[in-house]
């Protein structure tokens, strides 16, 4: 099992969130800030099977629109290995 942690802007978290719902990912948000200029962003927190991890990848490719400044990013992904996962 993979834990996703994508820094995304805020203007694509609704798209990227419904995109990974619709397609069965469980996705929790935290707002948050960061960078040059302290933009609004969004920290979503995915825990993904290891053979699900590409296509959640490409969700978030698919969902994320290309910035006005070529210098910002349109993603941060983290990709962690998870030792173990409980629910209570």
């Amino acid at each position: 099992m993979k834990l996703l942690i994508a820094i995304i802007r805020d203007v694509d978290n609704d798209p990227v969130n419904q995109a990974l719902i619709s397609e069965d990912y469980r996705v929790t948000q935290v707002a948050s800030t960061g960078g040059f200029l302290r933009k609004g962003s969004t920290t979503l927190m995915i825990g993904v099977a290891d053979e699900k991890v590409e296509r959640a990848l490409q969700i978030i490719r698919e969902n994320t629109t290309q910035p006005e400044e070529s210098a910002h990013r349109r993603a941060t992904i983290f990709v962690l290995n998870v030792a173990q996962f409980i629910q209570v």
